[in-house]
């Protein structure tokens, strides 16, 4: 993409039981840094859509619960289906700082990559990192490892593998089939092989972020479940790249 050209910014928010955190998450969001919200509702049991209305975001509605990775099928589709030329997914429970949606958005915009991972891990050597802004230990620490063994599967560099902050441009979305993917949290690790095979370019950039009682998080149980559902889609990809099983989502 050059960077001349005018282009259009929509940041999408997946968004269930949101209610407590939307608005403070929507103010913190420059001024100027995007043209459109899209806020998908995944069936919230809270006032999420109504106050999303509020605030003149543009509001779609799961009538029932699909799941995260289900959202962010949704988030992107339309998205792309307006126009929108890099799109930056920021969860609504305001744990990732919303403040560096320019910093995001700047890589793809002046076209040195497809992708930007904002990694809770790229820490400020005076601040820290994920641990003192409230990560859990357990999940630090699978983070680290997952992380690990993802890059040396991969033959890649990233410093997390895991964040929920990204943003990408409408090459990257349209170049892979994201509606074959998990409809829950193994969604966000497919994209990133699928755009690692399609050899397209990442960026990292730091965030921080914090933890606290209304940020959504997944349990410990849950996050064994979605570690164990990593190693099966790495083999999956292995599978697929050495041409021994193909699989459609990979194509």
């Amino acid at each position: 993409m050059k960077a001349d050209k005018k282009l259009k910014i929509v940041i999408v928010m997946p968004a269930y039981n949101a209610a407590k955190t939307l608005e403070k998450t929507y103010e913190e969001i420059p001024a100027g840094s995007y043209d459109e919200i899209i806020l998908v509702d995944d069936a919230s049991k809270d006032s999420t859509v109504e106050l999303a209305k509020k605030l003149n975001l543009i509001v779609k509605e799961h009538p029932k619960n699909k799941g995260y990775g289900a959202n962010q099928k949704t988030c992107y589709t339309e998205a792309l289906a307006r126009g929108a030329d890099v799109i930056v997914m920021l969860h609504p429970d305001n744990q990732y700082d919303p403040a560096i949606i320019p910093n995001i958005a700047l890589p793809i915009i002046q076209g040195q990559a497809e992708a930007v991972l904002a990694s809770r891990f790229l820490r400020d050597p005076l601040e820290g990192g994920p641990i003192k802004g409230g990560m859990p230990v357990y999940k630090y620490i699978s983070n680290v490892m997952l992380t690990f063994i993802e890059n040396v599967v991969l033959n890649t560099y990233f410093s997390e593998f895991h964040t929920g902050y990204r943003a990408y441009s409408r090459k990257a979305l349209e170049s892979i089939r994201f509606m074959e993917n998990s409809d829950n949290f193994l969604f966000d690790n497919e994209i990133i092989i699928q755009l690692i095979i399609k050899k397209m370019r990442f960026k990292e950039i730091g965030v921080r972020t914090r933890y606290f009682k209304e940020a959504s998080s997944v349990g410990f149980f849950t996050s064994v479940r979605y570690g164990l559902g990593i190693l099966k889609t790495l083999v999956k990809y292995m599978l697929h790249v050495n041409n021994i099983k193909r699989f459609p989502q990979f194509e």
